[in-house]
């Protein structure tokens, strides 16, 4: 008999947020369980290392995530930017893994329709142990799976239930949707009845996601600062340098420490929190890909108050067997300040903060490599 821990008075009201990956039948139809299931779970981390809201995981399944959040419902800017963080990082590393046509995930996204849909509910809850599992129980539980089923056209949308809207000010609903539609909605469950809900479609955020063909066309990627220099190392020992969080302190610019879990350190989608000046950011890898010409490695930076759903792309170039050129290309979306502001200012700042961390990564892999392979 399970070990079962319930109290029959403790139901509460929470936030039920449910992003699902919309394709993900036909995905793995296709495509086959060995290259599938590799590609879901790392998408699945994406969505689960993108929470800003601060919410509790209950149930991971299949192809998507059941995340909830007890007590008084978050704003609704909060919904939205919490929606568009899961959805671009997804859309990001999806344009990130496609471009590794050499390997089986990147070649089986050729075709795939791969994208998200997100329902945000609120209700009340009963938080039950089973083991050392958490169970969401309930009828708005039930609801918020149901909706995931329902009558609007369409594979990456926002839907949000007039249940969660009615505890939000009439004045704050719009505003929030300036870059999309939200439309009315209803859909009929058996012993339900009638859901009503408003939907967005997420489509207008793909115009944020990264483009990844080469982004040396001032023009076309104008989001983008570019430092490079040439170590005195080899390429795939600079990598590696380049990669290691321990070393991050040791060559980034203002850094002072990071804080990363020893047991993920080398996986793909792995977060780690950095000290940077006075604040903090967290980074996430995306990719490591050595191909015959240059190894690239990206990451993408979150937190980072005035560049959001930025992404850091290293280009690694052998020389000689003994000198790595090295280009570094910082991508921003978009800002949050005053164009004026950020032209005097900022790009002035971001330009320093390349140029100098790229002369302390230069020094330090020269004398490590110095101490460690040289005759």
């Amino acid at each position: 008999m399970p070990d079962l821990v319930s109290d029959a008075d403790d139901i509460q009201a929470a936030l039920i947020f449910i992003p699902d990956i919309s394709g993900f039948t036909k995905y793995v139809n296709e495509t086959g369980i060995k290259v599938s299931r590799t590609l879901i779970a790392e998408l699945l981390e994406i969505i689960i290392e993108a929470n800003i809201l601060d919410m509790s995981i209950s149930e991971i399944q299949g192809d998507a995530v059941l995340f909830y959040r007890l007590g008084e419902p978050p704003t609704v800017q909060e919904v939205v930017n919490q929606c568009k963080q899961i959805f671009l990082d997804f859309q990001n590393y999806l344009r990130i893994v496609e471009r590794d046509t050499g390997s089986s995930m990147g070649a089986s996204l050729s075709n795939s329709n791969l994208t998200l849909k997100v329902v945000a509910h609120y209700g009340h809850v009963s938080v039950t142990n089973i083991r050392e599992h958490i169970k969401l129980m309930g009828k708005d539980v039930i609801i918020a799976h149901r909706l995931l089923k329902n009558n609007v056209e369409g594979d990456e949308y926002l839907l949000l239930t007039e249940d969660y809207l009615k505890t939000q000010p009439k004045e704050t609903i719009k505003p929030n949707f300036g870059w999309t539609r939200l439309k009315k909605g209803c859909t009929t469950y058996e012993y339900l009845g009638d859901i009503n809900y408003r939907y967005a479609f997420l489509t207008p955020l793909r115009l944020l996601v990264t483009n990844n063909r080469p982004l040396d066309n001032k023009k076309d990627f104008p989001n983008v600062y570019s430092a490079s220099i040439t170590i005195k190392a080899p390429a795939r020992f600079v990598l590696r340098v380049v990669s290691n969080f321990r070393l991050k302190p040791g060559w980034v610019s203002g850094m002072k420490q990071v804080h990363f879990d020893t047991t993920k350190a080398n996986r793909m989608g792995m977060s780690y929190k950095c000290d940077l000046n006075n604040g903090q950011i967290d980074i996430q890898t995306v990719q490591s890909f050595i191909g015959e010409e240059r190894i690239e490695y990206v990451e993408k930076i979150a937190n980072f108050r005035i560049f959001p759903n930025a992404m850091l792309f290293y280009y690694l170039m052998a020389v000689d067997e003994h000198h790595t050129y090295i280009n570094i290309k910082f991508h921003y979306s978009r800002i949050i300040l005053t164009q004026r502001f950020f032209h005097f200012f900022m790009r002035r700042r971001m330009k320093l903060f390349l140029g100098k961390s790229l002369q302390r990564l230069k020094a330090l892999c020269e004398r490590m490599y110095q101490a460690n392979y040289a005759n």
